[in-house]
């Protein structure tokens, strides 16, 4: 798989920029080879070879078949979700006991940013201290280039995924309003970023460094 997320990249950097005069080279060159079959009777072989035939197209049916839509349909399909924000515990004026609020207090936000020009994403993510210790990560008005096995990570990198990367759960959808739980344990104060994450092919898709919130 590796090899396949090493391609993904090269499309995404390379391909998808150029995309226009490339689409325009495939075309010229599928004509180019449809003059070239009429004219070398190709069909001929075809018909001479029946059982060769269709067994090769069996096999390019079957493999390429659910890889092209595993690949591709995540470009085409969209889902969306809207949860509703989790209350985030502040500190009482009046003593130590925290009370739940609404989202405030000692925050910590970011804004999400594709990584390149195939790879977009937008929105807001917030760090958000739900009850004493336990946190949750939400995101809002958030978008993201679809993709296949995408997951929500925290890591401890501004600029992007580490070894050491927490993993909170596969991305419920490509657009809306979202939350997802920080595993116990987690040192919230050593992340320095939330990533949308390719799990199959290592890819980072979007990225959103934390920064405290602004305080109102």
């Amino acid at each position: 798989m590796e090899l396949l997320g090493d391609l993904e990249r090269a499309f995404a950097s390379t391909i998808y920029p150029n995309r226009v005069p490339i689409a325009i080279a495939a075309a010229l060159l599928a004509a180019g080879l449809v003059i070239l079959a009429r004219r070398r009777r190709w069909d001929l072989v075809a018909r001479r070879h029946p059982r060769a035939t269709i067994a090769a197209v069996i096999v390019a049916i079957a493999v390429g078949g659910p890889l092209g839509w595993y690949l591709g349909s995540p470009l085409f399909l969209s889902t969306s979700i809207d949860e509703a924000a989790p209350a985030a515990v502040v500190q009482a004026s009046t003593g130590p006991e925290p009370t739940a609020a609404a989202p405030g207090g000692d925050e910590r936000s970011g804004m999400f940013a594709g990584t390149d020009e195939f790879h977009f994403g937008s929105g807001t993510v917030q760090l958000i201290e739900t009850e004493p210790g336990s946190f949750t990560v939400r995101l809002e008005d958030f978008a993201v280039r679809n993709g296949p096995d995408l997951f929500v990570y925290l890591s401890p990198s501004a600029d992007g995924y580490t070894d050491d990367s927490v993993e909170l759960g596969r991305l419920k959808a490509d657009t809306g309003n979202q939350n997802y739980e920080v595993p116990e344990g987690v040192d919230v104060a050593g992340v320095g970023s939330v990533l949308i994450w390719c799990k199959q092919f290592a890819v980072l898709f979007a990225i959103a460094p934390l920064e405290p919130a602004a305080k109102s």
